[in-house]
């Protein structure tokens, strides 16, 4: 976030008052949720559980290769680049792929696997969901938008039944992602309680602050206690792990959410939530890279087509919380209309249901 807009919150918007519709407790994560965490390869670092860890034994590393291949063959700096060239391009600069071994079963992995951010203002990592499979002496694996993935998102046994309606429900939506379109956001919050307010400390733009469509929006202060909160029901997933600053909330309506930068966080593996479901507070936690410059929480909007192909799409035209966001000139400079009021960056707006 800029350093000019960060955390530029009026008077009004840092009176703080406690919330008093809480979420239901959320769950700590299992004692055997800790991952430890290893050099898997040169620029490559690998979380795994004992369970976990146990269970893969000797075909690890073979898990660990195939899942940061497709990440790194997912991301802007692997894009069809050889993966060990962008290997040492991502060690030049401090940066590695993470790959976490969540949970395994004979011949089934699943995780989490990101590419971090560099150490700069507004960068922020990528991140993808994995389901791998053993066969034939080597683990296959599918990242979101693979169809690996939506082919194991049917038949893994590591998918629950919450989960697979979930996702099956979004892949079914194809949401348009070009510019302008004002699509339905199925009643999307923002990442705060209903009638309550944050202040908009950067308006629309690209997840990671440069490349792709402005997806993006810094929000913080207000009167919600700095609770960040599910813009919907759905599945989430801690992308960084057990307390850390990254959350990704699948919704069955063709979008997931991603909330960055938050400290405190619950612990979530594939868990269903509902709709204002706790998922921690604002803060500064670069779990995965990139900076922070006050506590706020960087909240992305992101579609689905039906091969679970996941990707950050625009704001500019959509509803969320009540309010229908636009572009500004630039990056951060955007704006949000409800009922003939504009807010721009500073101002502190009311999360709205309709």
């Amino acid at each position: 976030m800029p350093s000019n807009l960060s955390v530029r919150i009026s008077a009004t918007a840092l009176a703080a008052a406690t919330v008093f519709a809480m979420a239901p407790a959320a769950s700590a994560a299992p004692p055997d949720a800790v991952a430890t965490e290893s050099p898997a390869a040169a620029g490559v670092t690998l979380k795994v559980s004992a369970t976990a860890a146990e269970t893969l034994g000797a075909s690890r590393q073979s898990l660990v290769d195939a899942v940061a291949a497709d990440a790194l063959g997912r991301s802007v700096d692997g894009r069809g680049v050889a993966k060990s060239i962008a290997l040492g391009n991502l060690a030049a600069q401090g940066r590695k792929v993470v790959v976490d071994v969540r949970s395994a079963v004979p011949g089934w992995a699943r995780g989490v696997a990101y590419v971090e951010a560099p150490a700069t203002p507004d960068a922020h990592p990528e991140g993808w969901l994995y389901i791998a499979r053993y066969t034939n002496g080597h683990w296959v694996s599918g990242v979101e938008g693979d169809s690996e993935f939506a082919e194991y998102v049917g038949s893994s046994p590591l998918v629950g039944a919450a989960e697979r309606r979930t996702m099956s429900a979004y892949a079914k939506h194809q949401t348009a992602t070009t510019m302008g379109t004002t699509a339905n956001t199925g009643g999307l919050l923002l990442p705060w309680m209903p009638d309550y307010y944050m202040t908009v400390t950067g308006g629309p733009h690209a997840s990671d602050g440069v490349n792709g469509y402005w997806s993006s929006l810094d929000l913080a202060g207000g009167n919600a206690s700095g609770r960040v909160r599910s813009s919907r029901d759905g599945t989430a997933t801690s992308m960084c792990g057990a307390g850390r600053g990254w959350t990704r909330v699948i919704h069955p309506n063709g979008f997931s959410t991603d909330y960055y930068h938050m400290w405190n966080a619950t612990y979530y593996n594939g868990t269903p939530v509902g709709s204002s479901a706790l998922l921690g507070n604002i803060g500064t936690d670069v779990c995965a890279g990139g900076s922070a410059s006050g506590a706020h929480v960087h909240w992305s909007l992101r579609t689905y087509d039906a091969n679970y192909n996941g990707a950050y799409t625009w704001l500019h035209g959509r509803t969320i919380g009540g309010w229908t966001w636009w572009n500004g000139a630039s990056q951060y400079q955007g704006c949000a209309t409800r009922l003939g009021v504009t807010a721009c960056p500073g101002t502190a707006i009311y999360n709205r249901t309709s």
